[in-house]
């Protein structure tokens, strides 16, 4: 039997099971059958976010960041770059601060751009201020990462 990986849809929010050695092969949403990775940052809400770092079996990166903030409009370009060289191993979003409010206060964001990784629903790994070149966002995702057994 093939091991499944819960992945959450970013278009529909659907709860999906992949097998996990077809991660790499670009699946398909179960219910709304858009691409379940698609090479770029997710935008989340509150719900969202609770949805893919809580349901989803991906460890989640997370650029919590604001449309007026210079250094994160400096980080945009290799933070979406950096997305696809992470996906499907790890799921890359984005929490706008001025729209969601209540997720920069729940993990008290005092800065930003603040990037936070997640996995298993807990927060393990914290980064405040801006990373401007894809590698040092994938090198810095993947140093927090938990040893696979």
């Amino acid at each position: 039997m093939d091991d499944l990986t819960h992945v959450v849809c970013p278009h529909c929010q659907t709860l999906n099971r992949v097998r996990t050695a077809q991660l790499g092969s670009a699946p398909d949403c179960g219910r709304c059958k858009q691409a379940l990775f698609t090479a770029r940052p997710v935008e989340l809400d509150a719900q969202g976010f609770d949805r893919t770092t809580g349901r989803g079996e991906l460890p989640v990166l997370v650029d919590f960041w604001a449309p007026w903030c210079g250094p994160c409009r400096a980080m945009a370009p290799a933070y979406e770059q950096a997305a696809g060289l992470l996906e499907p191993q790890v799921r890359v979003a984005k929490v706008n601060t001025e729209d969601q409010p209540e997720l920069a206060g729940r993990f008290n964001i005092r800065s930003i751009p603040t990037l936070a990784l997640f996995v298993g629903g807990r927060e393990v790994a914290r980064q405040p201020g801006a990373l401007t070149r894809a590698g040092d966002i994938v090198a810095w995702t993947r140093a927090q990462l938990p040893a696979r057994a």
